[in-house]
C-alpha cells in the first residue's frame, strides 16, 4: 500500500533539501538567481527570502515517506520583514503596513512530481495555517505568464511588476476567506479525498468551520453534543468558554425548580414585559429605551442586519470579540477596518488613537467591547464618552458591556445610550449572572432606535425559563456582587500559580473572569498547548484565530472554582513538560478534519 502524503512544518533535516530544490528550480531552470557553486539557494533574510530577524518564515513540506515532494514558505505579519521588501519598499506598497498581510512565497514542487496534488495541497495548507493565526489577507509574487491562474484563485494584481533575473512577477493580494473558498471550489474533490488520507501534522484544523465564526465551546464536544453522555461534564474542565464558575442566585434556582414542567410547556409573555420592567427598575432606565434578546448574539444580528449594508464602513477593535467580525464581514459584507491594540501598550484602548481613527474614517458604526474580550482591558466610560462626543454626528457607536460587572456596573454608558441616538449599549446576562444556558440579554438605545428594533423582534424571543431566571437574578444584586468579588480572588490565585510554572513569557490578568498565558517564540504553539491539555480533560481557548496580534502563542483560560483551577494548573504543567523544545511532539491523536476544534 502506498504511504500517505504527509503535511508538516519543515524540520531541520528538510532545510538542506529546500535550498537544493530552490537552486534547481529558480537558478538552473528559471534563471531567477545566478547559479551558485554550492548548488543551494539560501533562505536567509539577507537575500530577501526570509521573514526578518532570526528568519521567522515558516515552511510547510509535503512528503510521501522519505520522498519530499514540495514546500511553501509563509512570512507571518509579525516577522518584521517581508521577502517582497527586497524588491519594493513599504512606502511604495502600503498594503504591507496597512493590511498586516501574511506573505505566501516560493511554492515549489519537484519537477517530476508537478502533476500530483502537491501544489494545491500546499496552497490549501498555507491558507489553513494563516487562518489559524488570525490572518485575513495574503500578499504574494506571481509569475506574469501565469497571472490568469492566480486570478482564478482569488489573487488580484496591485499594479506592481517586479523583474528578478529572467523572470517577471506581479505583486498579488487576496483575502484568506476568498482564496480558501476558491481553492475549495476548484480542488474541493481532491481536498475532500485527502481529508481522510493525508497525514496532517499542522496545528491548524484541516477544514474551516462551516459557519466561519470562531468561538470556544469545544469542551461540550467532549461531554457530547447529542446529550447522551452528560455525566461526562463532571470529568471536563470547561475553561475555553467564559461561563460563570458559580451557580445562579438562589432565587433563580428556586424559580426554575418550582415547576419545570409548566415552564417548559408554557408560552412566555410575548414581549417580555415583566423582564423589561425589571431591567428598567434595576438599572434606573426608561423602559422605552430597552430591547431584550436571547443572548447578545441575537441582538447583534438583529440590530446590525437592520442598520448595515455591504456599503457600510465599520471600525472594530483588534483583538476583539469574533462575533462582530463574523456579522459585519462574512454575513453582511461590510467594509471593515480595525484599530490595532498593541501588546506593548498592554492591549489598552488608547482614547486619542480611537478618536483620531473615527474622525478620519467616515464610519457608519464603531464597535467597542468594554471590558474587551479577549484582551481583558477596560477603558473608563469618561474616556469613551469623550471619544463619542468628538466623533461625527452620523457615526453610530455600539458599546458591548458584557463583562462590566467585574469592574463597576455604575461605569456604564447605558444612561448616555438612552439619551443619545448615536449610542447603543449591549449587555449580556449570560456571563455575569450565570445564565449562559438560558440566553438572556438586553440593549439600551434612544427611544426611536429601541422602538424600531422592538418592531423587528419576533414574539417570544426570550423563553419563559430565561425570563423567569433573568428577573430573579436582577432581584438579588448582593449575591452576584459577592460572586464577582470572589472571582477576582480566584483569578489572582490562578495567575500566580500559572506564573510559578515558569513556562510562559507572560501571564496576563484581565479585569474579568479570565487570564491569558503567552508562550515563548521557541516554545510550542498555543494550539499545541491547548491540544495537550485536553489529554487531561482541561479545555482552554487558543486565541490565535482571533487576531494575528497573538502570533499563535496566546491562550485564554477562564477562571473556575478552586478545585478546577488546580486541575488547570496541573494540566498546563504536564503539557509544558511534554512539549519542551527539543522533545518529540506526537502527531495529532484526532482525525485531520477535527483537529484543534
Amino acid at each position: 500500500m502506498d504511504q500517505a502524503l504527509q503535511l508538516r512544518v519543515a524540520t531541520p533535516l528538510d532545510l538542506d533539501w529546500i535550498g537544493e530544490l530552490r537552486h534547481r528550480v529558480y537558478a538552473e531552470e528559471l534563471g531567477q538567481h545566478p547559479v551558485h557553486p554550492s548548488g543551494r539557494l539560501s533562505d536567509a533574510p539577507a537575500e530577501g527570502d526570509g521573514g526578518g530577524p532570526g528568519d521567522a518564515a515558516v515552511r510547510l513540506v509535503v512528503a510521501r515517506g522519505a520522498t519530499r515532494i514540495g514546500f511553501v514558505s509563509i512570512t507571518p505579519t509579525w516577522a518584521g520583514r517581508y521577502g517582497l521588501e527586497k524588491y519594493v519598499s513599504r512606502d511604495a506598497l502600503p498594503l504591507l503596513s496597512q493590511d498586516a498581510p501574511f506573505e505566501v512565497r516560493i511554492l515549489t514542487v519537484e519537477p517530476d512530481l508537478r502533476s500530483t496534488v502537491a501544489a494545491p495541497l500546499l496552497m490549501y495548507a498555507a491558507l489553513r495555517w494563516i487562518a489559524s493565526r488570525g490572518g485575513r489577507r495574503v500578499v504574494a509574487m506571481g509569475r506574469t505568464e501565469l497571472l490568469g491562474m492566480y486570478v482564478a484563485t482569488g489573487l488580484r494584481p496591485v499594479g506592481r511588476t517586479i523583474r528578478c533575473g529572467d523572470v517577471t512577477f506581479e505583486v498579488l493580494t487576496g483575502s484568506v476567506a476568498e482564496l480558501t473558498r476558491n481553492v475549495l471550489r476548484r480542488y474541493g474533490t481532491v481536498v475532500e479525498r485527502l481529508r481522510s488520507s493525508v497525514d496532517w501534522r499542522l496545528d491548524a484544523d484541516f477544514s474551516p468551520r462551516a459557519d466561519g465564526c470562531e468561538h470556544g465551546g469545544a469542551s461540550f464536544g467532549a461531554i457530547g453534543t447529542d446529550f447522551r453522555t452528560l455525566e461526562r461534564r463532571h470529568e471536563v474542565v470547561a475553561a475555553d468558554v467564559l461561563d460563570a464558575w458559580f451557580p445562579p442566585a438562589p432565587g433563580v434556582r428556586a424559580v426554575l425548580a418550582d415547576d419545570p414542567s409548566w415552564a417548559a410547556r408554557t408560552s412566555p409573555p410575548t414581549a417580555a414585559d415583566g423582564l423589561l420592567a425589571e431591567i428598567a427598575r434595576a438599572r434606573a432606565l426608561p423602559p422605552e429605551s430597552l430591547v431584550v434578546g436571547a443572548g447578545s448574539s441575537d441582538l447583534i444580528f438583529r440590530a446590525f442586519g437592520r442598520w448595515l449594508t455591504a456599503e457600510s464602513r465599520v471600525l472594530l477593535l483588534d483583538p476583539g470579540y469574533g462575533e462582530y467580525a463574523h456579522v459585519t464581514e462574512r454575513v453582511i459584507g461590510c467594509r471593515v477596518d480595525r484599530l490595532a491594540l498593541r501588546r506593548a501598550d498592554g492591549w489598552r484602548i488608547d482614547p486619542e488613537r480611537l478618536t483620531a481613527a473615527v474622525r478620519a474614517g467616515g464610519y457608519d458604526l464603531v464597535v467597542v467591547v468594554n471590558p474587551n474580550n479577549p484582551t481583558g482591558r477596560h477603558a473608563p466610560s469618561a474616556q469613551l464618552r469623550a471619544a463619542i462626543e468628538a466623533s461625527p454626528a452620523d457615526t453610530r457607536w455600539w458599546i458591548d458591556e458584557a463583562y462590566l460587572g467585574y469592574v463597576d456596573p455604575a461605569d456604564s454608558l447605558a444612561p448616555l445610550a438612552a439619551a443619545d441616538r448615536r449610542v447603543t449599549v449591549c449587555t449580556s446576562m449570560s456571563k455575569m449572572f450565570a445564565l449562559s444556558g438560558v440566553r438572556a440579554a438586553y440593549l439600551v438605545a434612544d427611544r426611536r432606535t429601541a422602538a424600531e428594533l422592538r418592531r423587528w423582534t419576533p414574539p417570544w424571543a426570550v423563553s419563559l425559563p430565561a425570563q423567569l431566571a433573568a428577573v430573579a437574578a436582577l432581584r438579588d444584586p448582593a449575591y452576584y456582587a459577592a460572586r464577582w468579588e470572589r472571582t477576582h480572588l480566584l483569578r489572582g490565585r490562578l495567575a500566580a500559580d500559572l506564573r510559578a510554572l515558569g513556562g510562559f513569557t507572560e501571564v496576563g490578568e484581565s479585569v474579568a473572569n479570565f487570564v491569558t498565558v503567552t508562550l515563548p517564540h521557541a516554545g510550542p504553539s498555543a494550539a499545541r498547548l491547548v491540544r495537550e491539555c485536553r489529554r487531561y480533560g482541561v479545555h482552554l481557548r487558543d486565541l490565535s484565530p482571533m487576531s494575528p496580534a497573538y502570533e499563535g502563542r496566546t491562550v485564554r483560560i477562564a477562571v473556575r472554582d478552586t478545585e478546577e483551577n488546580a486541575r488547570i494548573v496541573a494540566a498546563c504543567r504536564s503539557a509544558l513538560d511534554a512539549l519542551r523544545p527539543g522533545e518529540a511532539v506526537p502527531a495529532p491523536a484526532v482525525p485531520a478534519g477535527r483537529a484543534g476544534r
